[in-house]
């Protein structure tokens, strides 16, 4: 498996295969706190291949720097099943967060789980200014 793309955006979509994202960030600075991001997403494009068949539960969580779970950790279940010839296939995923509340400044992540393993950790600083 690979991870193509997996990042923290303004809004992302996901229309016939094409993962769309608009405005990729890993980075938020806010006036004071608790603080509250309007709106954002979770946008995730994984490639599997022949020998990957089967079913591969996926978990996005976003932490603290305690690793302490800041929203409910999202995710279900891509079941890969390629067709005769089909060396790949590419599965995207979108998470709207309707409102992203933090209560301190820190480092958190977004961290990404494929079948119980964790495989990609993307660093999010929030600062306030």
């Amino acid at each position: 498996m690979i991870v193509e793309a997996f990042c923290l955006c303004d809004a992302a979509t996901t229309e016939n295969g094409k993962l769309n994202l608009l405005g990729a960030f890993d980075a938020i600075r806010v006036k004071q706190f608790p603080a509250v991001l309007a709106h954002c997403a979770v946008a995730v494009r994984l490639r599997f291949f022949t020998l990957e068949k089967g079913d591969h539960p996926i978990e996005v969580r976003f932490i603290d720097a305690d690793g302490k779970n800041v929203l409910p950790p999202a995710g279900g279940n891509i079941k890969v099943d390629l067709v005769q010839g089909q060396r790949s296939a590419a599965f995207n995923l979108v998470l709207n967060v309707p409102a992203l509340k933090v209560e301190s400044p820190g480092d958190y992540a977004l961290d990404l789980r494929v079948g119980g393993q964790g495989v990609i950790s993307l660093p999010i600083e929030i600062k306030q200014v």
